[in-house]
């Protein structure tokens, strides 16, 4: 027989049982669209979870920090030392004052940051609320959600509030011992934007605004290094010079481990219902053999060869699968669909923001539908095997 015989024959149950093979087909089809629900599902979480801590330029920096001994420092000198190494193309530093925020009428304790834009951006600090202060704005602050909560404001009411410090330094006096000293700066801050931090009140605000106080010491500077290859080697020359050295890169590789071990689990529970959705058409496929068994005998009185029933059974159900595995693939658009608007309704009722829960990556789909016919192929061959070794002449005798 040609593959167009072969092909034209497998189909003819389409026609002739058409309400149990499209059942076959639906129940195929709604165990590969659990799975690609529930993996989306996972590839979404991760795509949301990533997205809010990364941006392109903070996949390339490293965070360095003096550590907790005290016996190094990170100052100009080791500014100058860390921008030297190869590779290093930008450094951003940070420095960390305790202060007295004051917002209209009311004060509360917090650390200051002061920062270039820059360290946003090699950081991958996004704002939940407004915007981040830029190169242009001496006088803008960024303030975190913690912070706003100090003062009893939302976060979203938080953006274009004025913000004065009074810092508070440690000095040394005459006996050695250590006093605090309290510096009202009469500098006024516009609030631009809310970082969403509920562990810790803090407010970022330019270095430019601070200069006059003319500090020198830092509590970390975030670099860019050229290219990932070299991240390596240029964290264990900053090492050896004695700092500590942290990558967002690490925490992300740590996120995208657990993901996978969700992406995982969803999957199984996935694969539970594939699992009997392969059952009914394994079941299906041994109702149309003992329903074709005459048929067969026919076939190979005409001249039908053992090998062309095999394929003649193979081909039937790899359709079907291939079949389940479109149907499927149409099954989770829609339900991720449906899901991801009634989220979003959710969400928007109760004032929270919309987001893309699932997220298909194309070779996931080419993977779905390989899979569903493979499925097809493994579920056919028990019943094309038996078929091609009934004796014809007891083929013609079945009733």
């Amino acid at each position: 027989m040609t593959l167009a015989d072969l092909i034209m024959l497998s189909t003819r149950t389409f026609t002739t049982r058409p309400m149990r093979t499209f059942l076959t087909i639906l129940g195929v089809s709604v165990g590969i669209g659990t799975v690609l629900f529930l993996v989306s599902l996972g590839y979404g979480l991760q795509n949301i979870v990533l997205n809010k801590i990364t941006t392109a330029d903070s996949l390339l920096s490293l965070d360095v920090s003096p550590g907790g001994s005290g016996m190094i420092s990170l100052d100009e000198d080791s500014l100058h030392k860390i921008k030297n190494v190869p590779e290093v193309t930008e450094i951003s530093p940070m420095t960390s004052l305790t202060a007295q925020m004051n917002i209209s009428d009311l004060t509360g304790d917090g650390l200051v940051y002061a920062v270039s834009p820059s360290f946003f951006r090699l950081g991958g600090v996004l704002p939940s609320q407004g915007k981040l202060f830029g190169d242009d704005e001496k006088y803008g602050a960024v303030i975190s959600s913690a912070g706003a909560k100090l003062f009893n404001i939302e976060p979203k009411d938080m953006v274009g509030r004025e913000l004065q410090l009074t810092l508070l330094l440690n000095e040394k006096r005459e006996d050695g011992m250590e006093e605090i000293k309290s510096i009202k700066r009469d500098d006024v801050y516009t609030i631009r934007g809310v970082i969403d931090d509920d562990n810790s009140s803090f407010v970022f605000v330019p270095a430019a605004s601070l200069e006059d106080m003319k500090i020198n010491r830092y509590a970390q500077v975030k670099i860019k290094i050229a290219n990932e290859s070299v991240m390596e080697q240029v964290r264990n020359q900053i090492i050896d010079y004695g700092f500590m050295v942290s990558s967002l890169s690490d925490t992300i590789d740590q996120a995208k481990k657990i993901f996978k071990i969700i992406q995982t689990v969803l999957a199984l529970f996935g694969l539970v219902a594939l699992i009997v959705s392969a059952i009914g058409m394994f079941n299906t496929m041994t109702v149309t053999l003992l329903e074709r068994i005459n048929e067969i005998g026919i076939m190979r009185s005409i001249g039908a060869s053992s090998g062309d029933i095999m394929r003649l059974f193979l081909i039937e159900s790899v359709l079907m699968g291939f079949l389940g595995g479109m149907g499927g693939i149409a099954i989770g658009y829609l339900t991720g669909f449906l899901a991801n608007w009634g989220v979003n309704m959710m969400a928007k009722n109760f004032g929270g923001q919309t987001l893309n829960l699932f997220y298909h990556p194309t070779w996931f789909i080419g993977f779905i539908i390989a899979f569903s016919s493979v499925i097809g192929f493994f579920t056919g061959v028990y019943p094309s095997r038996r078929a091609s070794k009934i004796n014809p002449l007891e083929a013609l005798r079945y009733k």
